[in-house]
């Protein structure tokens, strides 16, 4: 085929795509006309009823109670004493009227809507002296933070609701890498004030900021227990999300803009009966720490219709600790996330890096992730591992995802996963198996498409513990490079059409019980695979045409031949 004809062929899967992409943008309209049931049915598991939160038809407008929009104000006391006053008559909505009210760190309660009108900008203080240090949420921990901006502790249906945006002045508080910047950006953060590390390569926005994190690092290092005018000499290190709600339940956010947060955007942390839909998270692609969504130890969870631009990983799960008050049982579960558009981010979809809580039965459904560094990203290491399974992933698109469109890494922290892939056999080292060593298996992806990717997919498992029973099917993909999997057993491939250029299409390292069937590559391919470690066993090949390879199979590092099977 000549260029001219290779480069019309591109433009035209280019188009295609393109199309695709605008229809399931069409479709994530229409998701909005969807009932919270039509979520609800047709799962891969038994997902208990979520009921949505109601409220009684009472209104507390904040400037009832003093709060002036002047944008100069500070508010607090205002937003204060309504949220107050709607809790003791029984609950309510909470009113925001339109208009730029400036705020310092908000409290919710139980029964309590806080409701943005269209047109109104609730807007956080850029002074740090504004969020109050606390000894953590219940006021009892020796570990002393900062007041996030919207919080709430132990509370029964609550709900964040309208058509307003909230700023969380993230950048009052956010470091930026060097890296992330051009010269001409960098030049103006440095004039803008702050201090830059020793080595030039992080700007952060005041001297104590920067100071901070070696102070408590130095404080652990020498066996002292930080005290709170410890905490205190380093307020301005201590970076709060945005919305953090701990400890509750029958939770609704629904409608606002959540725009530039100091770290997390939205942040429920060991909660339960949760409705995210119909909002927009938008920070900075350079934002440090900038996550959209995070679900920390949530369960019966249901997230849909919601757009992410995030600074880093944009929907994420996190199973770290459940709570006292939650029963036994993996620290996130019953969780829907469908219909979502993501634009930039770590990853569109995450789970991890903690995982030593453990996961299961959550569904991912009709996403569109464009120009994320990794479109599915699956993360942990052993120090923070748990038991993660059960996961349904369906009808995904991608395009323009920087490395890999499907990312398994056990060695999360540890470097960059391609380089991580690339370490020989020989230096792979088994560790001792413990609770909190990853465990991934039970993962069912299918009905991808991926235009444009660094690499297709990196399974990177832990000799230990390979990850285990991964099944994708249907996946029409073009990437730089292909597939590597390593220390995994059970790894299962149907339907797999890869548009990529040169070089092996599958690295295998001490890979066994893997099917491949029906895959197509393009003709460009060098080799079929390469096969390394004598661990590697029971490669099966069907339906498989790999007469047009220069290559059909590299054995290396005393792989056998005999672990090919091609039926």
């Amino acid at each position: 085929m000549s260029q001219s004809m290779k480069n019309s062929l591109k433009n035209i899967i280019t188009i295609i795509s393109i199309n695709i992409l605008f229809v399931m943008a069409l479709n994530s309209k229409e998701a909005g006309s969807k009932d919270l049931k039509d979520y609800l049915s047709n799962l891969p598991f038994t997902m208990p009823e979520i009921i949505e939160p109601k409220f009684p038809d009472r209104q507390f407008n904040i400037v009832d109670y003093g709060a002036i929009s002047d944008g100069k104000t500070l508010n607090t006391k205002s937003i204060y004493n309504a949220i107050q006053a709607c809790t003791k008559a029984g609950g309510g909505f909470v009113i925001i009227p339109a208009g730029t009210w400036l705020t310092g760190s908000i409290k919710l309660e139980s029964n309590v809507n806080l409701h943005l009108e269209r047109g109104a900008l609730l807007l956080f203080s850029n002074k740090i002296e504004n969020f109050p240090l606390i000894a953590g949420f219940d006021g009892k921990s020796k570990k002393f933070q900062i007041s996030p901006p919207i919080s709430g502790y132990r509370l029964n249906n609550i709900a964040i609701t309208g058509e307003g945006i909230i700023d969380g002045s993230g950048e009052a508080w956010r470091p930026v890498k060097r890296e992330k910047q051009t010269p001409g950006q960098w030049k103006k953060l440095i004039a803008s004030g702050g201090a830059v590390s020793a080595d030039g390569k992080i700007w952060w926005p005041s001297k104590e900021a920067l100071e901070g994190e070696d102070y408590l690092a130095n404080l652990k290092s020498s066996n002292k227990v930080a005290t709170e005018n410890d905490y205190a000499s380093v307020k301005e290190f201590l970076r709060p999300h945005m919305v953090q709600l701990v400890q509750s339940k029958n939770i609704l956010i629904d409608g606002p803009i959540f725009r530039n947060s100091p770290k997390f955007h939205i942040y429920p942390t060991q909660s339960e009966n949760i409705i995210v839909r119909n909002i927009s998270i938008q920070t900075p692609w350079y934002a440090q720490n900038g996550d959209g969504l995070d679900l920390g130890s949530c369960r019966n969870v249901v997230v849909y219709n919601i757009t992410v631009d995030a600074g880093d990983d944009a929907i994420c799960i996190k199973p770290g600790n459940i709570s006292s008050k939650q029963e036994k049982g993996p620290a996130c579960e019953n969780i829907i996330i469908a219909d979502c558009i993501v634009y930039r981010g770590h990853g569109g979809f995450v789970i991890g890096s903690e995982s030593y809580g453990g996961a299961r039965n959550i569904s991912v459904k009709n996403c569109i992730f464009i120009g994320t560094d990794v479109g599915l990203r699956f993360k942990s290491n052993r120090e923070r591992g748990g038991l993660i399974e059960n996961i349904f992933i369906e009808n995904i698109q991608m395009s323009n995802i920087v490395d890999e469109a499907i990312l398994f890494d056990m060695y999360y922290g540890e470097g960059d996963p391609e380089a991580q892939a690339a370490i020989g056999i020989d230096d792979k080292k088994n560790a001792p198996l413990t609770e909190l060593t990853p465990r991934f298996q039970n993962f069912y992806i299918k009905n991808i498409i991926c235009n444009n990717a660094g690499r297709a997919v990196i399974i990177n498992g832990l000799p230990e513990m390979p990850v285990k029973n991964i099944f994708m099917e249907n996946i029409n993909l073009s990437a730089d490079k292909g597939f590597i999997i390593i220390d995994a057993d059970s790894i299962f491939m149907k339907n797999i059409d890869i548009r990529k250029t040169g070089g092996s299409l599958f690295a295998v390292n001490q890979g066994k019980n893997i099917f491949l069937s029906k895959i197509l590559y393009p003709d460009d391919v060098t080799s079929f695979m390469e096969l390394s470690g004598e661990k590697s066993e029971n490669i099966q090949l069907e339906n498989i045409d790999i007469s047009k390879v220069k290559t059909d199979f590299i054995f290396k590092n005393k792989a056998e031949k005999r672990a090919i099977i091609i039926k």
